[in-house]
C-alpha cells in the first residue's frame, strides 16, 4: 500500500497569476500567508489571506463597514470538501467556499511533488477580469 503523498499540513511560499500572453502578477503581493491541508480520509481545506488585512473597526464579528467588508473579502480566499486524486491532477470536490460560486464545483489542480514541495496549477480561469492560471508552491510543515 503506497502512502498518499498529499496527506499533511503545507504552507504557502509561492503563489502567482500568469496569463496567456505572459503577464505574471501577484494577487497579495509578497504579503500572504496560507495553509493547504489533506486528510488521510479524503477531506481537504484552504484558506490564504493577505497579512496585511485592516483590522474592523468595531471588534464586531458580524459588524463592519461596507468599506471593511469589502477589504476583508479582497484579501482573503478560502474552500474545502473532498479531494481525489486523478493521474496528475487532483480534484478538489468543493463543498464550502468563501467565493459562493465554487461551492458544489470541482476544482482542477495538476500537481507536481518535489522534495518537501508541492506544485498546485489551475486551468485558466477568470481572475480580474482576465483569463489567467494560478501556480501555488507549498511548502510541507
Amino acid at each position: 500500500m503506497t502512502q498518499n503523498p498529499f496527506v499533511g499540513t503545507w504552507r504557502l511560499i509561492s503563489w502567482e497569476y500568469r496569463s496567456a500572453d505572459g503577464q505574471v502578477s501577484n494577487p497579495f503581493g509578497r504579503d500572504f500567508v496560507g495553509y493547504i491541508m489533506y486528510s488521510d480520509d479524503g477531506y481537504m481545506s484552504v484558506a490564504i489571506m493577505s497579512t496585511k488585512r485592516p483590522k474592523f473597526a468595531s471588534g464586531d464579528l458580524w459588524g463592519g463597514t461596507t468599506e471593511e467588508k469589502v477589504a476583508a473579502t479582497d484579501t482573503y480566499i478560502s474552500y474545502c470538501g473532498k479531494y481525489e486524486v486523478q493521474g496528475d491532477k487532483v480534484i478538489h470536490n468543493i463543498e464550502v467556499s468563501f467565493f459562493p460560486n465554487w461551492s458544489g464545483v470541482d476544482q482542477i489542480r495538476f500537481f507536481e511533488f518535489e522534495g518537501d514541495k508541492l506544485s498546485l496549477s489551475t486551468p485558466p480561469f477568470l481572475v480580474a477580469g482576465i483569463r489567467q492560471a494560478a501556480h501555488l508552491i507549498w511548502e510541507r510543515v
